[in-house]
């Protein structure tokens, strides 16, 4: 693709991304299923997989949701969120699972399946049975 062109659907994608983010999130009205959403969102990270100099800090790939509280910490994860990921068919799944036993250095981790439930991950961190942190892809507060 052209660099003219791909700019100019780098900036269609992502302000269309950002659209379908404020429909979905804000205004509680979505216009497309999540794998028709998500095929926008993979797009955009393909087109910027091959044009690095279009990934700007305000593209969608590059942030969570909304404005982050600037007031909260980063933290790294004791364990990676490789639930994060998407998977609409058993191919996208198997892929998934290779991701993940890579990541682990071959071993094959136990897994717990849910029915898909929107909003925000997290992570919860326990000691002595006690919340200590709570922590999203982005943010934590402790």
């Amino acid at each position: 693709m052209k660099n003219e062109e791909g700019s100019a659907r780098h900036a269609e994608l992502a302000a269309e991304i950002r659209r379908h983010e404020r429909l979905y999130h804000v205004e509680g009205r979505p216009e497309l299923t999540d794998p028709e959403f998500d095929a926008l969102v993979r797009e955009l990270k393909a087109l910027e997989a091959a044009n690095p100099e279009l990934v700007t800090p305000d593209s969608p790939t590059q942030r969570v949701g909304g404005t982050p509280v600037s007031d909260l910490p980063s933290v790294s994860h004791e364990l990676p969120l490789l639930s994060l990921d998407n998977a609409y068919d058993p191919g996208e799944l198997r892929a998934w699972v290779a991701r993940v036993v890579e990541r682990l250095d071959g071993r094959l981790p136990a897994f717990t399946c849910e029915l898909k439930i929107d909003g925000l991950s997290v992570s919860l961190l326990y000691e002595n049975g006690l919340l200590v942190r709570a922590a999203t892809a982005r943010r934590a507060r402790t």
